[in-house]
């Protein structure tokens, strides 16, 4: 059974620690989508560092139809917060490509710039950047290396959906918050549509290894064994040089 209160408890408690140990006096910087997974990142580090040491970014694209639900989340938490609006950037860059992007391209080229938006926010703020991910996405691949699936310390990178959520009641998060179903950012379709099954799905999965439709496992098992490089370090040959350290 899923104790959501504990977890945010020990979550909390980590993520001071982490501080302790990597910037006592810095702040922790988080994309501030109003989805969930930012939404319960931002609230776990309000409650273990206080609103003042954290800074929310929101990064519309342009008009962001719903970017009212990260200021309802700013608002709620009591944060600082920047809007930088990446429009110019993903256009000057895209521009500037001298061929067409491919549609995956285009997909991920924003999350990256966002992850450039926020390390130049953090490094003038004396900052730590928050990864935001969660187990579910991670799993099947479903965030941009370097781009959103990057960052200095991770909270949630070991909840599925389901326990993201669970944490985000228990943190007393809005409940529009929580339950905001994630889009693609391009086609206006959920994750759950591109993927093709729910998460709820996918979580039981992968904490039970029950699934009834053997269609959607093998789906998941191939996304999952597409994705595994994403979560491994980045390979590097090692030539067996001896290194001497001088302390």
């Amino acid at each position: 059974m899923f104790d959501a209160k504990c977890v945010s408890e020990d979550c909390i408690r980590w993520i001071r620690d982490f501080f302790l140990e990597n910037g006592p006096e810095c702040n922790a910087i988080v994309g501030i989508s109003g989805g969930k997974d930012s939404s319960v990142v931002a609230a776990l580090c309000t409650r273990a560092l206080g609103a003042d040491r954290v800074i929310g970014v929101l990064m519309p694209n342009g008009i962001q139809s719903d970017i009212d639900a990260a200021h309802l989340l700013v608002e709620h938490l009591g944060i600082r917060y920047y809007v930088v609006n990446i429009k110019d950037s993903v256009e000057g860059l895209t521009k500037n490509i001298p061929f067409e992007l491919s549609k995956q391209s285009r997909i991920n080229l924003p999350a990256r710039i966002r992850m450039a938006a926020l390390y130049a926010v953090s490094q003038s703020n004396h900052g730590r950047v928050a990864n935001t991910c969660n187990l579910s996405e991670d799993w099947v691949g479903y965030a941009t290396r370097y781009g959103d699936g990057a960052g200095d310390f991770s909270p949630c990178c070991h909840l599925t959906v389901q326990e993201v959520k669970a944490v985000g009641r228990s943190l007393g998060l809005p409940e529009r918050l929580i339950e905001k179903p994630p889009t693609d950012g391009l086609t206006g379709k959920t994750d759950e549509e591109n993927l093709g099954f729910t998460y709820e799905e996918l979580d039981r999965y992968i904490r039970t290894e029950r699934i009834e439709d053997p269609i959607k496992k093998q789906r998941i098992d191939e996304l999952h064994r597409l994705n595994l490089f994403k979560l491994q370090p980045m390979p590097s040959f090692d030539p067996q040089i001896k290194v001497c350290l001088s302390e």
